[in-house]
């Protein structure tokens, strides 16, 4: 089979109060807002899309924010962690830059032969930080990160599961992954090529619940693919191998299938292409309420019922 996966495309997690999150991802994460729109399955709930410049494939965290959502249970079957990849020599800065902003921080871990920080969003959203030795991507400089110490892109992600091997087979027969490496302590890593933006930690805990999905959880994690016929091909493997998956979908700025991994994980395939810029001016991007044409006829109709967003990305944090 063609190696038709090339990493992670994006992280949709779920947040509480809109603002809060868009200050948190801008002002502290340094991220660029790249997107605004609206959940399409929930017409009165924002969308937001933060990545690089452009939001690139592999760099973006999308969140549907619920206002006055209560903070999800953690347990089997959730994606705990989201690493994301800053420079080598970037951990002191992020560690001084979260503590001045009162945001707890783990102490500098080693995995892998890397440095890793672990903290959590306002949410409780599990984010590590980590210094990636080979990462060509760069960083966006419109926030207040020097562009020197910017968040470069998704580095990866850890799954926390009672039983990783149906997870790992899925990855392996199905989505092209390979096992790379493991740790002391059930952590088996999996990838593709060995780059940035593609890892897979699956970790074997055993807490008594299953986790509850709602704020501060992970809503999906989407895999990129580079087109349309390298999607239907992965969607006709998996309904070969009996895996219930979805019609093709479309998400304006992506084409999308959906379907369940063995731990109860929703799993997304989603095409690099058309991108972000196909509404929006490059130098504008996220700047206005972006509706798909099947709704922009309800365009008053739906902001009317969502609160504004203020964008400034210079602007210090307070949570």
């Amino acid at each position: 089979m063609i190696q038709p996966i090339s990493g992670i495309h994006h992280i949709t997690a779920i947040a509480s109060d809109p603002q809060r999150n868009v200050d948190f991802y801008t002002r502290v994460l340094g991220l660029r807002l790249v997107k605004k729109t609206i959940n399409f399955d929930s017409p009165d709930v924002y969308h937001f899309y933060f990545g690089d410049e452009r939001g690139s494939p592999g760099t973006i965290l999308t969140f549907f924010p619920f206002s006055g959502a209560t903070k999800g249970k953690r347990g089997m079957g959730e994606l705990t962690f989201t690493a994301l990849s800053i420079p080598q020599e970037s951990i002191s800065f992020w560690r001084k830059r979260l503590k001045g902003f009162g945001i707890p921080v783990s102490d500098t871990l080693q995995r892998f032969g890397e440095e890793v920080i672990r903290f959590t969003d306002p949410d409780g959203m599990g984010i590590e930080l980590l210094a990636v030795t080979q990462d060509a991507r760069t960083g966006w400089a419109g926030a207040s990160v020097p562009e020197e110490h910017a968040i470069r892109g998704i580095a990866g992600a850890t799954l926390n599961l009672r039983d990783p091997e149906p997870t790992a087979a899925l990855l392996t027969q199905v989505l092209n992954y390979r096992f790379e490496q493991a740790l002391p302590g059930k952590r088996f890593r999996y990838g593709i090529e060995g780059k940035p933006g593609e890892a897979i930690d699956l970790v074997v805990q055993d807490p008594p619940d299953q986790f509850i999905q709602s704020a501060g959880s992970v809503h999906h994690i989407a895999f990129r693919t580079a087109t349309m016929d390298q999607q239907v091909e992965i969607q006709r493997h998996l309904q070969n191998q009996g895996v219930p998956v979805t019609e093709v979908k479309d998400r304006s700025y992506f084409k999308s299938i959906y379907f369940r991994e063995p731990g109860g994980l929703l799993f997304e395939v989603a095409t690099d292409s058309p991108g972000f810029a196909t509404d929006e001016p490059l130098e504008s991007l996220g700047t206005r309420l972006m509706l798909p044409d099947w709704v922009a006829p309800q365009r008053e109709q739906i902001e009317s019922k969502l609160k504004p967003i203020r964008v400034n990305y210079q602007e210090p944090w307070t949570n």
